[in-house]
């Protein structure tokens, strides 16, 4: 089953029902998220509308974390995934997604990147007192 983001299933402003005019078109169609977890680096690349490219990463171990006091940025592996306040079930399952909280040697990070839409994990260092 696709995603599909048509409008037709709204209804009139008077509260009537709407009759299609016309089937569903490439453009409407919407994709299922990628849903980062930790593993073996995997990517998937997708064509756009125009002929862009998205990378999607289904799978990856290593982050650009960022020390936003020195501004050095790294590539470091993550250990696991702490917390994500987007979703219940991410949370549980671990999946990675912009905000969640991540371990890494250098510390906790919280990711700024959004890994299914742009193809890396990129992440900020985060104080401990912060993270609780």
């Amino acid at each position: 089953m696709s995603v599909w983001h048509g409008d037709s299933h709204k209804k009139k402003p008077s509260g009537g029902r709407k009759r299609g005019c016309r089937k569903k078109r490439k453009f409407e169609q919407g994709l299922f998220p990628a849903e980062t977890i930790l593993g073996e680096t995997k990517r998937k690349v997708k064509r756009q509308k125009g002929g862009n490219l998205k990378v999607k990463v289904l799978r990856d171990k290593y982050a650009c974390v960022t020390d936003p006091k020195s501004g050095k940025t790294e590539k470091v592996e993550v250990k696991r995934v702490i917390r994500n306040p987007a979703n219940v079930d991410y949370d549980r399952r671990g999946v990675i997604t912009k905000g969640a909280i991540i371990e890494t040697p250098k510390g906790l990070a919280r990711v700024t990147s959004r890994p299914g839409q742009t193809g890396v994990i990129n992440a900020v260092l985060i104080s401990e007192e912060k993270s609780g």
